[in-house]
């Protein structure tokens, strides 16, 4: 569980990526769940981009992410939303108490 320091620290380092993948039509698969995963092993904080051609809702599609990646979920705005998981390996992100 992230503390509301930690979440603003992940927020401001969210400001400067970009979206690594997306979520359309085909909604939230098993094959974009394994690749979410070595993404957030690789990176530890990722940002994914929701199409207006997907029928889900921004904040509800990050939810059922975060809990199908095991990842904490940091912020949604508009059409975008943040995860961050500690890699078990390559920890790069060091979060303020």
């Amino acid at each position: 569980m992230l503390t509301g320091k930690q979440r603003s620290y992940l927020k401001s380092l969210a400001n400067t990526i970009k979206p690594i993948t997306q979520i359309g039509k085909m909604g939230i698969t098993e094959s974009f769940i394994t690749q979410l995963d070595e993404a957030l092993e690789a990176r530890e904080l990722i940002k994914i981009h929701v199409l207006e051609t997907s029928l889900l809702n921004t904040k509800d599609a990050a939810n059922e992410v975060a809990q199908l990646t095991r990842s904490e979920f940091v912020q949604a705005i508009g059409n975008k939303f943040v995860l961050y998981r500690k890699s078990k390996e390559n920890a790069k992100i060091h979060l303020p108490n």
